[in-house]
């Protein structure tokens, strides 16, 4: 709370004599802002005085912030004057804030000597005030008080992971010959001379060394000294310079019955002193048992609502296995678990503390799938051997968990000991792999081996029927599918939709796993359901090293699938470069076969506006205009998809032939790019000398096409082609045709409302001089 609280010896000389006490609340105003953090404890305290109404109690607390909730405070105590603020001071300040009220009364006391007449000044009626409450405070709250429940409360702050520091009192070291009394008092256990010279001490003062009377009463082990501090308020969370409370004091020594005291008081017992050790260490170093059994019998309490790392959890992450061993033999329970759901053992095996470990397990400390994960995390055999030895107890599910844990980060030799341990080789997890399987998938070929080793089955499969040779070709795993082929599993045996081990090799572009499975007797142009053969697959993808391989051990390039097409329709039709389609052609393929919509290669590549695979199958000679079941040619194609560079390379090898053909819409290339909009093409076209008026089945002509889409750049190069002294103008554009039901280009263009069609409209009735 003080830590907000800064300078309260700045203002020591403000005065030449003591203030009154609401000249101290003007003074102080933004310390007491700062400092008093239990607004709700103060105000409760000001109505029972008569300070405050209950009503703007009530106000007060619906300020938001506890900072504006202080300063409202304030300003009403300023206004109901000099009696007001002195009972605000004694005794609302000194019960809601011990520490606050005991600074300011050091800051008006240091002007004592300069008083004339004290008692009209705040400290002579604060010293008037102390004495009249004197030893009886407690009494006197109980039964005359609305303020009863104030509560205890302590400053904790965190210093690294899971350790607790607790801040020490800020009070300045005691010094005085009453104070070095005191202190004896408490060293010497005189509870008479003590509770006298509490009546004008703070309970809590601290010693050069930060040791409270507390301290001194814990560590010489009097009890009825610790009972009283602790009725009088004493702080039980204090640490002095070696970051020790009570409670570390009185373990230290072995007052089993003084620390009853403490902890049934709520002394708290996981704080670390400076060296990281808390109270139950220091018992256990000094081999004080019954301390030790007390602390961990009032862990095992707590830990029904506060499940932090407990003793156990400490002593296995330190490695500090003779801790473990007395907290064990003192009624610890081993496989206690922390707010993380852990027990010791899962800490000890993660530090790699072997000697911890072994105490914890031959305690009977149970390996769930969490500990032995972890093991396995560590790849250290030795770690994992210890904690699947013969004492340890496991969950068997557990195994089975970490077995695939441990195929997954190829540990062989986790592997080897788990399923020595019992763990079946050829169980399988929720997707239906076993331990195999899943090798062969990650390619892990040393855990791979091993399952050989312990007689795991090579055949199993997955639910579509994958073999583990599927999973090594598609992973890549040469050993994998080596040793496979090796123990006589079949290279043509059917997975899911009937591919083989060769398909996804073909389809992964596994060239080194395509020679090895046809070395082993795998058919080059075994099918699938959809009549695939490896060819078809890795010409598809694009992967020229496994076609390669393919068409050595002569793969067919003729054959065809389901859809009737070619190793060189798949080329032509993907989207990587053209060697595949070289291949394939100096392999002799048909540049002209023809699949269940014959469709050429050349119709593909045209559709595909693959520039190079055209003029490759251009060049091996295939039909420039072979039709398809609909009537198109590849330059129908290439216009609809506005490949121009295409519709170029097939012009030049035409001669400028072909663009009056018609396909069974009667629709010519022209028809075909003025309907996608594709304006270049047109052009292109027309140069060649495609006729602008020419009609399909519904008599449209390509400018009807080109309204009905709203086409306006390919509108604009169709009106303004026919122009005298225009490449080509004899061959005009004719606004006036109609169609079959009869409407011209500008009716079918009215036809339709979007912006695209209304400038296309517009264009064509300034040409029809309809509108300027």
């Amino acid at each position: 709370m003080w830590n907000k609280v800064k300078g309260f010896e700045s203002h020591a000389a403000s005065y030449s004599k003591n203030p009154y006490a609401v000249d101290v609340i003007r003074t102080k105003r933004r310390d007491l802002v700062y400092g008093i953090s239990h607004t709700e404890d103060l105000l409760n305290l000001l109505v029972a005085e008569g300070v405050m109404t209950t009503a703007k109690r009530s106000i007060v607390l619906s300020i938001r912030t506890h900072k504006d909730q202080n300063s409202r405070v304030l300003d009403i105590l300023e206004a109901r004057g000099e009696r007001a603020c002195r009972k605000f001071f004694h005794p609302c300040l000194m019960l809601a804030e011990p520490e606050l009220y005991q600074r300011i009364k050091t800051y008006v006391g240091g002007m004592n000597e300069h008083v004339q007449d004290n008692r009209r000044q705040l400290i002579g009626y604060l010293l008037e005030r102390d004495c009249d409450w004197g030893g009886n405070l407690t009494d006197e709250i109980g039964t005359q008080r609305t303020y009863t429940n104030i509560k205890k409360r302590s400053s904790v702050t965190k210093k690294g992971s899971g350790t607790v520091v607790l801040a020490t009192s800020e009070h300045t070291p005691a010094q005085s010959k009453s104070e070095s009394l005191i202190y004896m008092a408490a060293r010497k256990g005189d509870l008479l001379l003590l509770e006298e010279l509490l009546k004008d001490s703070d309970i809590n003062t601290v010693n050069s060394s930060k040791e409270t009377l507390l301290h001194i009463a814990a560590e010489n082990g009097h009890l009825p000294i610790t009972e009283l501090l602790i009725r009088k308020g004493a702080r039980l969370d204090l640490q002095n310079d070696a970051g020790h409370t009570a409670l570390h004091r009185a373990a230290s020594r072995g007052h089993t019955e003084l620390m009853k005291a403490l902890v049934k008081a709520g002394a708290p017992i996981h704080n670390l002193d400076l060296k990281g050790k808390t109270p139950i260490h220091l018992a256990a170093e000094n081999r004080h048992l019954k301390s030790v059994k007390l602390l961990v019998e009032e862990e095992a309490r707590q830990s029904e609502s506060n499940r932090q790392n407990m003793f156990l959890h400490m002593a296995a992450m330190e490695d500090d296995w003779r801790l473990a061993e007395l907290l064990l033999q003192s009624g610890a329970t081993v496989d206690a678990l922390n707010s993380h759901n852990k027990a010791a053992l899962f800490y000890a095996v993660k530090e790699s503390n072997e000697k911890t470990m072994t105490v914890l397990l031959n305690a009977g400390a149970k390996a769930d799938y969490d500990v032995i994960n972890e093991a396995i995390n560590l790849h250290q055999e030795s770690i994992l051997q210890l904690l699947l030895g013969e004492f340890v107890q496991f969950y068997f599910n557990a195994l089975g968990s970490a077995l695939f844990a441990a195929v997954r980060k190829n540990f062989d030799g986790a592997v080897s000991a788990l399923i020595d341990s019992g763990a079946d080789v050829n169980m399988r997890n929720g997707h239906r792999y076993t331990p195999l399987l899943l090798s062969a998938e990650l390619g892990h070929s040393e855990v791979f081996s091993v399952l050989v080793a312990k007689n795991a089955k090579m055949d199993a499969t997955l639910s579509d029927l994958s073999s583990a040779l599927h999973l090594a070709a598609r992973s890549g795993s040469k050993p994998i599918v080596q040793t496979l082929l090796e123990k006589g599993l079949d290279p043509n045996i059917k997975g899911a939709k009937g591919h083989t081990p060769l398909h996804l090799a073909a389809q992964c572009d596994r060239p080194d796993i395509t020679g090895l499975l046809l070395k082993g007797g795998a058919q080059v142009n075994a099918v699938s359901q959809d009549g695939l053969i490896p060819l078809h697959i890795a010409s598809r993808q694009g992967h020229t090293d496994t076609v390669i391989q393919l068409l050595h051990n002569k793969a067919e390039p003729g054959v065809k699938d389901r859809l009737g097409r070619t190793a060189l329709h798949w080329a032509a039709s993907s989207q990587v470069d053209s060697c595949v389609v070289d291949l394939l052609l100096s392999a002799k393929a048909n540049p002209d076969a023809t699949d269940n919509e014959k469709k050429t290669p050349l119709h593909l590549a045209a559709m595909e506006g693959k520039v190079d695979m055209v003029i490759s199958l251009l060049s091996h000679r295939a039909k420039r205009r072979a039709r398809d079941m609909d009537g198109s040619t590849p330059l129908h194609y290439a216009a609809a998809g506005g490949h121009v560079s295409v519709v170029t390379a097939l012009l030049q090898s035409l001669n400028n032939k072909g663009t009056e053909d018609r396909n069974a819409w009667r629709k010519t290339p022209l028809h075909t790019a003025a309907e996608k909009g594709h304006d270049s093409v047109a052009l292109r076209l027309l140069e060649a000398g495609a006729k602008i008026n020419a009609t399909d089945h519904n008599k449209d002509t390509p400018l009807h096409c080109a309204a009905r889409g709203g086409h306006h750049k390919v509108m604009k190069i169709l009106v303004n082609w026919g122009q005298a002294g225009h490449v080509g103008w004899r061959n005009k554009a004719n606004l006036q045709a109609k169609n079959n039901i009869g409407k011209t280009p500008l009716q079918v263009a009215e036809s339709k409302h979007t912006p695209e069609h209304e400038n296309t409209a517009i264009l064509l009735k300034r040409k029809m001089f309809l509108m300027k």
